[in-house]
């Protein structure tokens, strides 16, 4: 029931943001707001969970391509620094600012996910260097760098003043911090 609500929770968020009401997720799952408080205490525990939610799936995501014997030590740098969940829910992430405004314990997680899982991206950085692949950096400032820039794509206004998608906007941040450490043959 959890998850079934935590889906159903992503897509109203999708259609409306964090404006969208308890109302709005009960039309959404044909259930009642008694059911979904029965799981849920109230939106901000929600949107709290949501984001976890949401996390544990880029996290999955990021393990398939960690995993994929396929790809080069770069090209699992890169895709994991450019993960995005599978089931992406299209959304508008221009919203996330409204979510810190409204629902700063859920912001704040979401930070604090952003700041930590490192551990297989560092490991591929390193083994990059180690392969001669990428020059060695302060890893600590690129993370800053990736951390910053995503940052800003979901909290500032960029996204809407150039018209990118936030997939498209952190492909070019990740194409600008990859190919700004290869080394050129």
């Amino acid at each position: 029931m959890n998850q079934r609500i935590l889906e159903g929770a992503l897509n109203v968020f999708k259609e409306k943001g964090p404006k969208f009401t308890m109302d709005d997720l009960a039309a959404e799952m044909k259930m009642s707001k008694k059911t979904i408080y029965t799981v849920f205490s109230d939106k901000n525990e929600l949107m709290c969970e949501m984001v976890d939610y949401a996390f544990n799936m880029i996290k999955e995501a990021e393990d398939k391509v960690y995993n994929n014997n396929d790809l080069s030590t770069v090209d699992k740098l890169r895709g994991i620094l450019a993960v995005l969940p599978e089931n992406n829910y299209g959304f508008d992430y221009s919203a996330m600012q409204q979510m810190a405004e409204k629902y700063p314990m859920a912001h704040e997680k979401m930070n604090i996910r952003l700041e930590s899982g490192w551990e297989k991206t560092f490991e591929l950085f390193n083994k990059g260097v180690e392969e001669g692949k990428l020059r060695d950096v302060n890893i600590e400032i690129f993370k800053l760098i990736y951390e910053s820039s995503v940052e800003r794509l979901l909290m500032g206004d960029f996204l809407q003043a150039s018209k990118m998608d936030y997939p498209q906007a952190l492909s070019e941040v990740v194409d600008v911090l990859i190919d700004g450490i290869l080394i050129r043959d």
